[in-house]
C-alpha cells in the first residue's frame, strides 16, 4: 500500500508523515530530502539552475542519495543537516523546477515505492510519483500559520519567511512539469489550529477505511 501525501511547505507533511509512517509500521520516503539534496550537490559544484540545468539533471539521475527515516545521506556522506539550511531550501525550489531533473527523480521515487509498503510525501506524490497510489491527501494550512511554523523551525522573522514563501508556492504552482496541485482523487486535509497527533490519527483512520474496501 502507498499513501501518498502532498502539500506546500509548512503544512506539517514531513512531521505528519513520518508519524504516519510509524504508526502504521511502513516506510517512509521524503521526496523533497532528494530534491534539496541535488540543490545541495549543485551548490558545491557551482552549478546554477539558470547557466547549468543538464549538469543539475546529470546529477540527479547518477548522485547517490539515501533517505531514511531520521538520515539523508549524499553519496555515502549525512547531509540530514547541510541539506535544511535557507539558502539550499531556496535552491531546492529552483532545482525542483527543472523538467529534466524532475522527470530523474520522479523516476527514482516512483521505483522505490514500487514494492511494499510507504508513506511517502512532497508536492506531487499522488500527481506524478504513485498515481495509482491507494490512499492521497493534500495537507494544507492558512499561509500564515504556515509560514509560523517555519519560521520556528529555521529560527526565522515570520514575515520574511511568509514573503518567501509566498514566491516558493507560486513557483511551485506554475512549474510546467508537475505543478504543486492536489491530484483530482486526493483527500483534502486542511491542519490549521491542529496537533500533529489528530491528523495522523485522521490519516490512519482513512488508511485502515482503504485497507478494508480493498480486502
Amino acid at each position: 500500500m502507498v499513501i501518498a501525501i502532498d502539500g506546500p511547505a509548512g503544512a506539517g507533511k514531513s512531521t505528519v508523515a513520518r508519524h504516519l509512517a510509524r504508526r502504521l509500521g511502513f516506510r517512509y520516503l521524503d521526496t523533497g530530502a532528494m530534491y534539496r539534496s541535488i540543490a545541495l550537490a549543485a551548490a558545491r559544484q557551482g552549478l546554477s539552475p539558470q547557466r547549468d540545468a543538464a549538469a543539475i539533471a546529470a546529477l540527479a539521475k547518477s548522485v547517490p542519495i539515501e533517505v531514511g527515516e531520521d538520515r539523508v545521506l549524499l553519496g555515502g556522506e549525512d547531509v540530514t543537516e547541510a541539506i535544511r539550511t535557507p539558502e539550499i531550501s531556496a535552491l531546492a525550489s529552483e532545482v525542483a523546477a527543472l523538467p529534466a531533473v524532475r522527470q530523474a527523480l520522479v523516476q527514482r521515487q516512483r521505483d522505490l515505492v514500487s514494492a511494499g509498503n510507504w508513506v511517502a510525501e512532497g508536492r506531487d506524490i499522488g500527481s506524478a510519483v504513485a498515481p495509482d497510489a491507494e490512499l492521497k491527501v493534500f495537507l494544507t494550512a492558512d499561509p500564515e500559520e504556515r509560514a509560523r511554523r517555519r519560521a520556528r523551525e529555521l529560527g526565522a522573522d515570520p514575515q520574511l519567511v511568509l514573503a518567501e514563501q509566498a514566491l516558493r508556492d507560486a513557483r511551485d504552482a506554475s512549474r510546467p512539469l508537475s505543478p504543486l496541485a492536489p491530484a483530482a482523487d486526493a483527500r483534502i486535509v486542511d491542519t490549521t489550529g491542529r496537533g500533529v497527533e489528530e491528523v495522523v490519527e485522521e490519516l490512519a483512520a482513512l488508511a485502515e477505511a482503504v485497507s478494508r474496501e480493498g480486502r
